[in-house]
């Protein structure tokens, strides 16, 4: 596969490569990153041509934002594609810095949060990333976080879909009609959230975390056939599944953010056995299996060392036998229905 062909995302004109920057690693998820590692990382990224650069405020709280900025800042602004995302505004914690609890964060800033999907939230937030960035437009704003795992319940979920139908997602369509942004997007971490976003927002793509990877495929049930449907694009973020599917099931690795099940490190162990017969690594398959979906225009592993930006575009330009496919496949390791060449 070529790591920089170009893919429209939905109906928007937005044209991603296949392979992005997932920023969420340079905010510390899981562990420290100095600044000259981040400051590395990235110009070994842009250096291989790599374009598109998506981030969060939520990332270390500021952290990661505010790295991708002081990098990008410096090069040509006509040759990258910037997402982050909206939800969450960033203030001053209450707490003293040995009563912070920093989640799962192993750095970032001394900020504390709180939720808003309001007009005015929506706009504070994009406003507030702009200066974090140090630029003047965002291509992508990404509703971050709407889930049940985040906001707690129901009721909460509710009570931000309620903020955005009520004004947030207008200032996401003042924001695009007025071209500040290109396309309008939502994060989606859990089954049952893209149908519900469909029903009330005219989305412009999503951005699947942890769903659609070579460990889990239930989206193929409902979410990713009504994205075809209606030419919603998909950004698949995750795809390693935190960690399980780039190192294969040794001690410390995460799956979706914790520790994995038996059952679960009992399969990864069974898929890399299968890539190992067929001479392929495993992040490999990670990486790619998920571009043969017809709604997916690109992904964005991250990265928090020079090394592994360059190892996975070589994972993504590996030529990878069907063979390999079809055994998962017939191993029951991948859904029969999940497309591939």
């Amino acid at each position: 596969m070529d790591p920089f062909k170009r893919r429209q995302l939905g109906r928007t004109d937005v044209m991603l490569p296949q392979i992005g920057f997932g920023a969420a690693p340079l905010g510390e998820l899981f562990t420290k990153v100095s600044d000259s590692d981040a400051e590395a990382t990235l110009k070994t990224a842009w250096d291989a041509g790599v374009r598109y650069y998506d981030t969060a405020p939520w990332y270390g709280r500021g952290q990661s934002e505010h790295r991708v900025g002081r990098f990008l800042y410096k090069q040509d602004r006509d040759e990258l594609i910037l997402s982050t995302k909206v939800g969450r505004i960033l203030r001053a914690p209450i707490q003293k810095p040995d009563q912070f609890d920093t989640g799962f964060w192993s750095g970032g800033l001394h900020f504390d949060h709180y939720f808003d999907y309001s007009y005015d939230g929506v706009m504070r937030a994009y406003e507030d990333s702009l200066q974090r960035l140090g630029m003047n437009r965002i291509d992508m704003l990404v509703i971050h976080d709407l889930d049940w795992w985040h906001r707690g319940s129901e009721p909460m979920v509710q009570a931000g879909f309620a903020q955005l139908a009520n004004g947030g997602f207008r200032a996401l369509a003042d924001l695009k009609a007025a071209g500040r942004i290109r396309a309008i997007g939502a994060g989606i971490n859990e089954l049952g959230l893209i149908p519900r976003f469909l029903e009330l927002f005219d989305m412009d793509f999503f951005l699947l975390a942890l769903r659609y990877t070579l460990g889990e495929q239930e989206t193929l049930t409902t979410e990713l056939p009504l994205c075809v449907e209606r030419k919603v694009g998909i950004i698949i973020g995750g795809v390693f599944s935190s960690g399980l599917y780039a190192t294969g099931p040794v001690p410390g690795a995460k799956y979706n953010y914790f520790e994995p099940t038996p059952e679960i490190l009992e399969k990864a162990r069974r898929i890399a056995e299968v890539c190992q017969r067929h001479n392929v690594p495993l992040p490999a398959a990670a990486l790619q299996f998920p571009l043969h979906h017809p709604a997916v225009t690109c992904v964005i592993p991250g990265a928090f060392k020079p090394e592994q930006v360059t190892t996975n575009l070589d994972y993504v330009r590996l030529d990878i036998p069907g063979d390999l496919w079809a055994e998962l496949k017939h191993e029951g390791l991948i859904r029969a229905d999940a497309p591939t060449p």
